[in-house]
C-alpha cells in the first residue's frame, strides 16, 4: 500500500511526464523539459525528487518563475506554482515575451473562473492559444518531509504560525483567509489520499473553524456528481491509501501543549531539528577547514542511516556510527589484503589456482567499490552531523535539560532546586533555561508567588528576555478555566525515563568519550555492553514503558474511541453522510488508521511519539498507521520567539 509520500511523488512525476500515463516500458524515452516552479513549488519538489530523479524524468532546466529567463524554444515548459496574481502576472508576461512553444500549466490549488477567464484573454491577446496544451489543478499543496509526516508550509510559513493564529490584533478576514489556506492544503491531502475522513477536533478552537470549513469543503465537493474528486480510477489511484475503513482526522489546536515545543529532546532527528535547524530534510554543518564554509547534508529516504536512526535516542546513533565505521574499514582492508596476495610467485597447481580465486574474490570486491564509497559518503556525513550535535550537548548541558524536564513532566522530585540550576552560569544558554523555567511553570500545579519572584530574578540575572511569560500566563489561566482541557494535558514525560551511562562518538577515524552526555540514553534493553576507551562498562537497564505525550494520550483515545469525558465532548463530522450533524453516534467501531493534525505548528518530538505508539499497537492481525502533520513545523528557538511576540503584545510584564 503506497504511503502519503508515494502518492504525492508519483501524481507530481505523472506532471513531469506531461500528465500522460507512460507505461513502464517506455519511461526510458523521457521527454525533454523545463520546470518552472514558484518558492512553494520548489519547497513541496525537494524533499520527495532529487535533481538526479529530475534528470531521469526528463527535465533539463529547472528555475524559479520569478527569475530571469532566456526564449528556449521546441522544448515544453512545465509549470508548477501556485495561482495568485503575481504568478499569473509572470505567466502572462511569458506568453506576451513568446518564452515557450509549449506550455503545460499545473496549479498547486484550483484557479478560479475568473482567473482562468484572465489567463485565457492574455494568451489570446499574445497568439499563443494553440500552444498551451494543458491546465491543470494538481491538489498537491502540502509538504511531505516523511511517509507519514506532512507540513503545509515551509517559506514564509509564519503566515500559519502559531504566532499568527493566536496574535490579538489579527482581522476576521485575515483569519479566514488563514483558516481557508489551511483547509484548502488539508483538502488537497484527501484527495491525494483518495479517501475521505471522520472529523474529530475540541471544540471553541481554532481546530473546529478548520474543522467546518473542511467538512463543508469536502461535503460539496462529494456532492457534485461532475467535479468529485474521489471517485478514483483504480488504475490511476491504486485505491485510497485507507483502502478498507475511512481514516479519522484529529485535528488540534496547539494551545493544547505549549510545553512540548520547548523540551530538549533526545532523538537523532529531533536533536537535529533543534540544535542545527533541520528544513525540508537538509541540514547544514560548519566544516572545520580554513574557511568554514557551511557543508549541506541531505537527510533523505535513501540515506539507509538515517533511515533506520533518525528515531534512535543519540548514543545509540553514536554506537552505530562506530559500528558502520568499523564494517567500511573492515571491507577495505579485506580489498588491500586481496590485492596483497595477488603477488603470489611461482607457477605450481596450487599457485595458479589460489590467484584465480583471489582474482574472482578481488573482481567482486572491486565490484563493491561505489557501494563502498557511498557508504564512506554518509559515514562521514553523519560522523560531522553527530559531531556538531555533541559539541552542543557538552556547551549546552543538553543531557542534563532532558534529564530534569523528564522528571518535571512526568511529577518526578529533582536531584537539585531549579533555582540552583537557573543561578549557575555554566549550566546552559538563557534560551535553555527560559525552556526549562516555561516546562516548570506549565506542569507544576500551584506555584507561591515569592518562589515565581526568585526564579524570575535568576532568568533575568542569566540574561534571559521573559517577554515570553506574559503570554504563558494567560494561557495557564484559560487552561486552569478548562478543566477538561487540563486533564487531557496532564504531562508524563516524552517516552522515556533516563539512566546515567556513557558511550563513545568517532569522528574521522578517531574516537573520543562523550565525557557528561550520560543521560540520553533510553531504558529499552535489559543489559548493554558499552566500550568506555578500552574498558568494557556493563550497564543494567530497566525496561521502559512508553509514556505518551498529550496529543498520543488523546489520539488513543480516539481511535480506541473510548469513553473520555473530553473527547466525547469533541466534534464529530461526517462529510460522506447526507444528513450532516456533529453529535456522536453512539455505536463507533474503533479506528485503524489516524491522520493527527496540529493547528499552530507541529514538531518531531510529537511525531516520533507517535511513531514510537503505534509501532507498540501493531500486531499480526492489526495493522495501524498514524500520519502526522502540522500547519507548520517549528523548533524551540523558533516557538519561544513566538511566544515573546506574543508576550509583547500584553502589557503585563512577567508571568505569575
Amino acid at each position: 500500500m503506497l504511503t502519503l509520500r508515494e502518492r504525492q511523488i508519483n501524481a507530481i512525476k505523472q506532471m513531469l511526464n506531461l500528465n500522460s500515463q507512460q507505461p513502464k516500458a517506455m519511461a526510458a524515452d523521457a521527454v525533454w523539459k523545463i520546470l518552472i516552479y514558484d518558492r512553494v513549488g520548489q519547497d513541496i519538489i525537494s524533499p520527495i525528487i532529487s535533481i538526479k530523479e529530475l534528470r531521469e524524468l526528463g527535465v533539463t532546466l529547472h528555475v524559479q518563475l520569478h527569475s530571469d529567463r532566456d526564449s528556449i524554444p521546441d522544448v515544453p515548459a512545465v509549470y508548477f506554482c501556485l495561482p495568485t496574481d503575481e504568478n499569473l502576472d509572470r505567466i502572462q508576461q511569458d506568453f506576451s515575451n513568446g518564452l515557450y512553444d509549449i506550455y503545460h500549466l499545473n496549479f498547486l490549488a484550483p484557479i478560479t473562473r475568473s482567473k482562468i477567464e484572465n489567463l485565457a484573454a492574455a494568451a489570446l491577446h499574445a497568439g499563443c492559444v494553440a500552444n498551451i496544451h494543458r491546465v491543470y489543478d494538481q491538489y498537491v499543496n502540502f509538504i511531505s518531509l516523511e511517509d507519514d509526516f506532512f507540513i503545509l508550509k515551509h517559506q514564509q510559513s509564519d503566515q500559519l504560525s502559531y504566532y499568527a493564529i493566536n496574535r490579538a490584533n489579527t482581522r476576521d478576514e485575515e483569519m479566514e483567509a488563514l483558516m481557508d489556506s489551511i483547509v484548502d492544503s488539508l483538502f488537497a491531502l484527501f484527495v491525494t489520499l483518495g479517501n475521505v475522513p471522520i472529523i474529530r477536533c475540541p471544540r471553541n478552537s481554532a481546530a473546529e473553524m478548520v474543522a467546518r470549513k473542511l467538512e463543508k469543503k469536502l461535503r460539496e465537493n462529494l456532492w457534485d456528481a461532475r467535479a468529485n474528486l474521489f471517485h478514483m480510477d483504480a488504475t490511476q489511484a491504486g485505491g485510497g491509501v485507507f483502502s478498507f475503513q475511512r481514516p479519522v482526522l484529529l485535528l488540534l489546536d496547539r494551545n493544547m501543549d505549549l510545553a512540548t515545543p520547548l523540551h530538549h529532546t533526545w532523538s537523532y532527528q529531533a536533536l537535529v531539528h533543534d540544535v542545527l535547524d533541520l528544513g525540508l530534510n537538509l541540514v547544514y554543518v560548519e566544516d572545520e577547514g580554513a574557511r568554514k564554509k557551511p557543508k549541506a547534508c541531505d537527510l533523505d529516504r535513501n540515506d539507509r542511516f538515517w533511515v533506520t536512526h533518525k528515531g534512535s535516542p543519540f548514543p545509540t546513533v553514536a554506537e552505530a556510527i562506530q559500528e558502520e565505521l568499523e564494517s567500511y574499514r573492515n571491507s577495505e582492508e579485506e580489498i588491500k589484503r586481496l590485492k596483497t596476495s595477488m603477488g603470489i610467485e611461482g607457477e605450481s597447481d596450487i599457485a595458479f589456482s589460489l590467484v584465480n580465486d583471489t582474482t574472482a574474490m578481488l573482481t567482486s570486491a572491486v565490484n563493491s567499490l561505489p557501494q563502498l564509497m557511498e557508504k564512506k559518503r554518509l559515514i562521514d556525513m553523519h560522523t560531522k552531523i553527530a559531531t556538531a550535535i555533541l559539541n552542543c550537548i557538552k556547551a549546552r548541558r543538553l543531557d542534563s535539560y532532558f534529564e530534569i524536564e523528564e522528571k518535571i513532566m512526568s511529577k518526578q522530585t529533582l536531584d537539585k532546586p531549579l533555582l540552583e540550576l537557573l543561578r549557575d552560569a555554566e549550566f546552559g544558554q538563557p534560551e535553555d533555561k527560559l525552556r526549562l523555567y516555561i516546562i516548570y511553570y506549565i506542569c507544576a500545579q500551584q506555584l507561591p508567588e515569592p518562589e515565581l519572584e526568585r526564579l524570575r530574578e535568576a532568568l533575568q540575572s542569566a540574561g534571559c528576555d521573559l517577554t515570553a511569560l506574559a503570554y504563558v500566563q494567560r494561557w495557564k489561566s484559560i487552561m486552569n478555566r478548562s478543566p477538561s482541557i487540563s486533564q487531557a494535558t496532564q504531562y508524563e514525560g516524552g517516552g522515556t525515563r533516563t539512566v546515567s551511562m556513557f558511550t563513545k562518538l568517532v569522528s574521522q577515524g578517531s574516537s573520543f568519550v562523550m565525557e557528561g552526555v550520560k543521560n540520553l540514553v533510553v531504558k529499552r534493553h535489559v543489559n548493554i555492553n558499552l566500550r568506555l576507551g578500552s574498558d568494557r562498562v556493563k550497564a543494567k537497564l530497566i525496561p521502559n514503558f512508553l509514556e505518551n505525550l498529550p496529543v498520543t494520550k488523546i489520539t488513543e483515545q480516539v481511535m480506541e474511541c473510548r469513553s473520555n469525558a473530553e473527547t466525547d465532548d469533541y466534534l464529530y463530522l461526517a462529510p460522506k453522510l447526507l444528513k450532516g450533524g456533529d453529535v456522536l453516534p453512539k455505536n463507533r467501531a474503533p479506528f485503524q488508521d489516524a491522520v493527527v493534525f496540529m493547528v499552530g505548528g507541529g514538531n518531531y518530538i510529537e511525531y516520533q511519539n507517535l511513531v514510537d505508539f503505534i509501532k507498540q499497537k501493531q500486531t499480526s492481525n492489526v495493522h495501524r498507521r498514524i500520519i502526522y502533520g502540522g500547519s507548520t513545523l517549528t523548533n524551540a528557538r523558533q516557538f519561544l520567539k513566538e511566544l515573546s511576540a506574543l508576550g509583547g503584545e500584553i502589557q503585563t510584564p512577567t508571568a505569575s
